[in-house]
């Protein structure tokens, strides 16, 4: 429609005459069913043509009607902030760093559902029918300061937004290129559906017992530690930041989650889609990436130079490109109950050699000594977590999660923070890492809740030996040193390293350990292994069910070699893990065991011609004394030890199969949300987590997953 122009004429060449009175605007805030209770109450502006202001309060149905303003369209903004006792919310917006201007606006469309499950539009609202004009807006339409809102939502009936310039050019005032608002028509009635303010975020326990639920959201996200942070720009940001590439951390959390999008992609060359778990919450409630906005934080103003602060500093700790860095890499994100810190395992060259600086040092922050290269990178990031939780600490649970390397260095972050004088509670879970420290620092970090997770042979949770203690430039003279660079970069010593006292490594944890099982053409499921698990000696079990030694059954170290895809998270952690859930779901929901009967049958056999074989072996070995009777009684020792794992092996599968789980052991305290199983259902009817069979079968990677690893 076009804008009425002054109808008196000019009084000289440059200044109308007054504009003219007498037009209406009348409009209705509603939510996507039409409902305009939800709004009701709301103080709101107008601004006319000539900078009149107009105020008023919207009735039991969000409506309201402004008559007699100057001719022209109209802005409309709803920016009152909040003034209720919610606790959340007074913590957001009174905290000491980056308060938010959370308005009483967004509280009310937090408050409010999407009428989709996948939160896209609806185009049938029936406050439609009733308006000259409808439009779809956000809150960050309606108020002054936004930042701190997810990016716009495609939408099938945005607001008009080149009509707020055009109210700056009408020659009723200076001209307002940053006028903010909703433009409203004259002598119109305009319905606004305000699109609800809800995000997604990964489910997580906060309970220290083992959760399968945990155990698969936690791969994902120390997965995601190796992508960048994903924003743009860069550095120097002048007046916003995006997150455009997927996937990033930057666009998990501060784009596709604060947008209500279910994302999952946590590798770049990923094509099997692993969705997380994902629980509807008030947008408040989401994993936070910090606002930018120069003109609201000081911090951010562009002119700070190298201290100029922007979420990827605050989110995102990256050392590799700084001269002396120790390559490490790190992200950290909160909401109101929880803290998640996802360690980055080995990547770059300086991973490599740091993973073979063996020399034990003191574990300063407690008690023992530490893997030097580890420590090292661990005070690394030290100072950027301490800085993060001095401004977002509130009481949450911290939940520490790290691959390989990374899972070394989380160990080592996790002890120290839990020795913190604030008293931090810590859990912790680590995929195929290596030992961290020595056993005095294993003693001394006993009270650690550590769920520590070996994928069949994974040959890194091997490294470093118990006897090494040793500096990567010391050659032991006159010994042949034998090292075998693996695919991850570990450089690992297979002979000619020798302790120079002290205690020996060993791992921290209860160890978690998958066992695949193979079937017919390329089926394959996973077996958990869980030693230490409470459940399991509830089973009444022998003694010979208790862990005995370091790892449960498992190959030589070299032949572990061989088997280095086993330690990669996308091949094979991610996948292990999702068939440990559903095998669980479906335990649950059938009240059937862990372990099926085909697969105890197939195992079980298995391990007993294994077992069979070996000690005819041993035989063989025996009746060989007399040629060399040293080497022989070797090869019988380690023949021995062998048979009596396989038999432990045995047993441990006899208990599995009596297990039955509960909710609790699946989903930890998040089978307590009142919407759980709303969100259980939401994950389960993603096509990729049907599975008909009995057996929750193991995803096959894809090609270009396998030429990845």
């Amino acid at each position: 429609m076009p804008v009425k122009k002054p109808t008196q004429p000019l009084l000289n060449e440059t200044k109308p005459a007054c504009p003219l009175r007498g037009t209406w605007v009348s409009f209705q805030l509603v939510d996507e069913s039409g409902d305009g209770k939800p709004y009701a109450g709301l103080a709101y502006k107008l601004v006319d043509s000539t900078e009149q202001i107009h105020e008023g309060v919207l009735d039991a149905e969000g409506f309201a009607k402004v008559e007699n303003h100057y001719e022209g369209p109209v802005a409309l903004t709803i920016d009152s902030a909040y003034k209720g006792d919610d606790k959340n919310y007074k913590l957001l917006m009174t905290r000491a760093n980056y308060p938010l201007r959370i308005t009483e606006l967004q509280v009310r469309a937090e408050k409010t559902r999407f009428v989709r499950e996948d939160g896209l539009r609806v185009n049938n609202n029936p406050a439609k029918a009733k308006a000259d004009q409808f439009f779809h807006v956000e809150v960050r339409d309606l108020v002054e300061k936004f930042a701190h809102l997810p990016p716009f939502s495609k939408s099938a009936h945005p607001p008009n937004y080149n009509l707020l310039k055009v109210m700056g050019d009408l020659g009723f005032g200076p001209e307002k290129p940053e006028l903010r608002g909703v433009v409203l028509l004259p002598d119109k009635h305009t319905a606004l559906e305000v699109r609800p303010l809800r995000a997604f975020r990964p489910m997580l326990s906060k309970d220290n017992n083992f959760s399968a639920l945990n155990l698969y959201q936690l791969s994902l996200l120390a997965s995601l530690s190796y992508s960048n942070f994903g924003q743009e720009p860069v550095e120097n940001p002048i007046d916003k930041v995006s997150f455009p590439l997927d996937p990033s951390v930057g666009y998990m959390f501060g784009n596709s989650l604060a947008s209500f999008i279910e994302t999952w992609k946590v590798n770049k060359d990923q094509t099997t889609a692993y969705y997380p778990l994902y629980e509807d919450v008030p947008y408040s409630k989401r994993f936070e990436i910090l606002p930018f906005d120069p003109t609201l934080y000081k911090q951010n103003k562009p002119d700070s130079g190298v201290k100029q602060e922007h979420p990827a500093k605050w989110h995102f700790f990256d050392d590799g490109k700084i001269k002396g860095g120790s390559d490490t890499q790190a992200f950290i994100t909160h909401h109101d109950e929880i803290i998640l810190i996802a360690v980055r395992g080995t990547l770059e060259g300086a991973d490599f050699i740091r993973d073979t600086d063996a020399e034990q040092v003191p574990f300063v922050e407690g008690v023992g000594k530490a893997h030097q290269g580890f420590y090292n990178a661990f005070k690394a990031m030290s100072e950027f977590i301490k800085v993060y939780l001095d401004q977002f600490y509130a009481g949450q649970k911290i939940i520490v999660c790290g691959h390989s390397l990374g899972g070394a260095i989380a160990t080592l972050l996790a002890e120290a923070l839990r020795r913190d004088p604030n008293e931090y509670d810590v859990l912790l879970y680590t995929y195929g890492s290596p030992r961290a420290g020595d056993a005095d620092f294993v003693n001394g970090a006993a009270e650690l809740a550590h769920h520590r997770m070996v994928n069949n042979n994974d040959p890194i949770p091997s490294v470093p030996a118990p006897w090494m203690n040793t500096r990567k430039r010391i050659w032991v003279p006159g010994v042949i040193i034998s090292f075998v660079t693996a695919p991850l970069g570990a450089l690992i010593f297979a002979v000619g390293l020798s302790r120079t006292g002290g205690a020996p490594y060993e791992h921290h944890g209860n160890l978690h350990h998958f066992m695949p099982v193979h079937f017919k053409g390329r089926e394959q499921s996973a077996v958990l292994w869980d030693p230490g698990c409470d459940s399991i000696e509830e089973a009444a079990c022998t003694k010979a069910l208790k862990k005995f030694g370091d790892l449960p059954d498992r190959d030589a170290f070299v032949r572990q070699l061989f088997q280095m895809g086993d330690h990669f998270m996308v091949p094979s952690y991610i996948p292990y893990a999702w068939a440990t859930l559903r095998r669980w779901q479906q335990t649950q929901e059938s009240g059937t065991t862990v372990v099926t009967k085909t697969e105890y049958d197939q195992v079980y056999y298995q391990l007993q011609e294994m077992q069979d074989r070996l000690k005819t072996k041993e035989a063989e070995l025996n009746n060989a004394f007399q040629y060399d009777r040293q080497a022989s009684q070797r090869e019988a020792s380690l023949l021995r030890a062998e048979i009596g794992r396989l038999n432990t092996a045995r047993q441990r599968l006899h208990a599995l199969s009596f297990l039955k789980l509960t909710p609790e052991d699946i989903y930890g305290s998040a089978s307590q949300s009142p919407e759980h199983k709303i969100n259980v259902d939401r994950w389960m009817a993603k096509k990729e987590n049907t599975v008909e069979v009995q057996l929750a079968m193991i995803p096959q990677a894809s090609g270009s997953e396998l030429r990845t690893a």
